[in-house]
């Protein structure tokens, strides 16, 4: 399975969200919290506007199939902020493609950063197992995360990830 990383031209900006939201309200759906809105539209943007965000299309056989929020930070310690794959390409081997692409992509990374809400099993199995991530810490009400309402969706429970490359 091969995909390619395409950067998001400005005018595609508006898509990426909505598809985002999309995917993320199934895969909440699926776990049993559904609700109108898992991610806000404000939060993306927020994501996304952060110093150093690159908002990449990831593309299959020339069609988009998910996309990705990365920060790219000058210590070389960087976040995969954002991950999605459209609901009818799920069990593809697309997301560990998509992964595999990012860190050839981004070869200097040292460590990189993810965080997950409790709930969301499958990117719990996606993360560890599939992409090689560790759970460093897990946010609750007893040790909230430093920006609780803004990285997870349900603003009180979930996991941080690292990876540490190897050179």
């Amino acid at each position: 399975m091969t995909v390619e990383l395409v950067p998001a031209r400005d005018d595609e900006r508006e898509i990426f969200i909505r598809n985002l939201q999309a995917a993320f309200k199934q895969g909440a759906t699926e776990e049993g919290f559904g609700g109108d809105e898992v991610i806000s539209r404000e939060d993306v943007i927020a994501t996304i506007d952060v110093v150093g965000a690159q908002i990449l299309n990831i593309v299959r056989a020339g069609t988009i199939v998910g996309g990705a929020v990365v920060v790219i930070r000058p210590n070389n310690r960087n976040e995969l902020a954002l991950l999605y794959i459209s609901v009818d390409c799920h069990d593809n081997g697309i997301g560990a493609a998509a992964w595999r692409a990012i860190e050839a992509r981004y070869p200097q990374t040292e460590v990189w950063e993810a965080m997950t809400p409790y709930f969301a099993k499958r990117n719990l199995h996606f993360y560890i197992n599939k992409c090689g991530f560790h759970a460093v810490e897990f946010f609750s009400p007893r040790h909230p995360s430093p920006d609780s309402d803004e990285d997870l969706p349900d603003g009180e429970y979930g996991f941080r990830f690292e990876k540490v490359m190897s050179k």
